[in-house]
Parts: structure tokens; C-alpha cells; sequence
């Protein structure tokens, strides 16, 4: 029997970035753009992890200064654009390294207004929502997804759950009219793996598109959480045909109603009590039929 080594990679983990831009139309305003940034290399480190020979290991620290240095020099953009060209500098900068992946969150702010006008420097953060981005890439191909997490939506009617089998542990009474919440956790695949056709797509028309899409859908009637997953994925791809799957992760944050005749009232969904755990997580991909393998699109996840 023979021990080997297996597949590996190192990077700097969850890098804060925050980048301010000044307004080309107005120096007094400011942008900001705010993100963690996760670098991950692959190489040949058998000689590092046998023997400490730290030859071909470019340091994590390098890996973190080069995300500041990149974002001071060209900026930031779009995160799936920062990603792309972090991906390259460190394949075409490092021998060794056969495959990058960058991975980003990026965190909202929102520009304070007061009696319409917007402030110039001011901005609140009102949710946990993150935009998501990560660029996976190897020889001439590379690979996009993007998305969001923490996006907590919730339904006050409209939705239904009944018809399912029934077992001597079921309680759960069926309904025709719920509350149903989540927080929406979605994911997309680029079909187009050509580093030069990804980086003309505009990926913030996209993910703004996208988002109002999976909103849209999540608002309509429901017979089941898994009936909404189906149908906010569905309206993705029908509007975006470079788009060829998207994952879905939704847990279901429960709304019991409150059993209030002990106290000799009524509740006619009216009074819940939201519980946070434990919570039904339903997760799923809706897929192209057509759809281009996935090739590394979903490493590490």
C-alpha cells in the first residue's frame, strides 16, 4: 500500500476589500464597492507538502496584496470582471500554477437621500444580501458563476401545502393559505468558457435582471416551497439564454400560528410566532436541457 498525496490548493481566505471611486463627474462624490475575496491556486506542491520545499508556493500574503494592488491599479468593476483578471495574473505570472479560482462577495450600500437629493459620500447598509461571483480558470478556459445569498424574502399569503403523505409521525396540519419565508441563496453557470467572450458580458445588467426575475417569481401563487425553486430558476433561464443552470438553496423560515383559545380569541392568520430553527431546507438546479458540461464551474462548492 502506497500514501499519496492528493488534490490540494492554498490562498489567502476571505480578503476585505473596500474601494472608493471618485465620481468622474464630480470629485466630491464617492462610490464604494465593498468585498471579501478568496484566491485559491493549484499546483504541483508535492515537494512542499513531503519535504517543506516552499519552491513553488507563491505565499498567501502575495495572493492578498495582489487583490489591493489590482484594485488600486484598474480598479475594481464588476466582480466577476476583478475575477477574471485575477485569475489570469496569477496563471500567467506563476509556472507552477495550473488553475486559479476567485472567489467574491460583495456587500451592499446604498447612498443616503434626504428630501430627494442624494448625499454625495453618506450610504447605509439596510440587509445582509451579498452578491456573489466566482471565476474558476485553466489553460484558455474559464469558468463564471455568479449569484446572491441572504436574500430574505417572505410571502404573507398566497401559498399552500397540502396533498402530501401522511405517516403515523405527521402533524403538520395541510393548508391553503401560509405564510412562506426564506432566504434565498441562488446561484447561475455561464455556458461561455472564453476568457475574451466572458469579459465583454456585463455582468451587473445580468445580475440586476436576474435578481428582479427570481423577486418576481418568489411573488406569485405557490403550492409548495419546491414549486417556487422550480419556477424562479425557469424564469432565469428563459431570460437569459447564455445562462445555462442555476442552483438554488432555500431553507424554510417557519411561521407557526399561535393557538390563542386558551385565552378565548380567534386568530385568523393573524399571530405567528417565528421559529429559527430546526427549518425545512429545500435545494435544487434547474438546468438547460442543452446545457454545456460543468466543467470546473462548481469547484469547491
Amino acid at each position: 500500500m502506497a500514501i499519496v498525496l492528493g488534490e490540494n490548493r492554498w490562498g489567502k481566505a476571505e480578503v476585505r476589500l473596500v474601494r472608493l471611486t471618485k465620481d468622474p463627474a464630480d470629485p466630491a462624490v464617492r462610490h464604494v464597492q465593498d468585498l471579501n475575496v478568496t484566491t485559491q491556486l493549484y499546483g504541483d506542491t508535492t515537494a512542499v507538502h513531503l519535504h517543506g520545499d516552499n519552491a513553488v508556493v507563491l505565499t498567501t500574503d502575495a495572493q492578498k496584496n495582489t487583490v489591493f494592488a489590482f484594485a488600486q491599479e484598474a480598479r475594481v468593476g464588476e466582480p466577476e470582471q476583478f475575477g477574471l483578471r485575477l485569475a489570469r495574473h496569477f496563471l500567467d505570472s506563476q509556472e507552477p500554477v495550473y488553475r486559479a479560482q476567485v472567489r467574491l462577495q460583495q456587500l451592499p450600500w446604498t447612498r443616503m437621500a434626504f428630501d430627494g437629493e442624494p448625499t454625495p459620500y453618506s450610504f447605509v447598509r439596510s440587509s445582509d444580501e451579498k452578491r456573489l461571483a466566482s471565476v474558476t480558470m485553466e489553460g484558455d478556459h474559464a469558468w463564471v458563476t455568479a449569484g446572491l445569498t441572504d436574500l430574505v424574502v417572505l410571502n404573507a399569503t398566497g401559498s399552500e401545502f397540502h396533498g402530501y403523505p401522511k405517516d403515523r409521525y405527521t402533524t403538520l396540519p395541510e393548508t391553503k393559505d401560509r405564510i412562506l419565508a426564506t432566504a434565498v441563496t441562488a446561484r447561475w453557470r455561464y455556458a461561455e468558457t472564453d476568457p475574451a467572450a466572458l469579459a465583454a458580458i456585463d455582468f451587473g445588467a445580468d445580475f440586476a435582471s436576474v435578481r428582479g426575475l427570481l423577486l418576481r417569481a418568489f411573488a406569485q401563487h405557490s403550492l409548495s416551497l419546491q414549486n417556487l425553486l422550480y419556477r424562479m430558476g425557469e424564469a432565469a433561464l428563459e431570460a437569459h439564454p447564455r445562462l445555462a443552470e442555476i442552483r438554488l438553496s432555500m431553507p424554510n423560515k417557519h411561521h407557526f400560528l399561535v393557538d390563542l383559545t386558551p385565552f378565548g380569541q380567534e386568530n385568523d392568520n393573524e399571530v405567528f410566532f417565528a421559529a429559527d430553527r430546526p427549518y425545512g431546507l429545500i435545494e435544487g438546479a434547474v438546468t438547460r436541457d442543452d446545457a454545456p458540461p460543468q466543467g470546473l464551474a462548481w469547484l469547491g462548492f
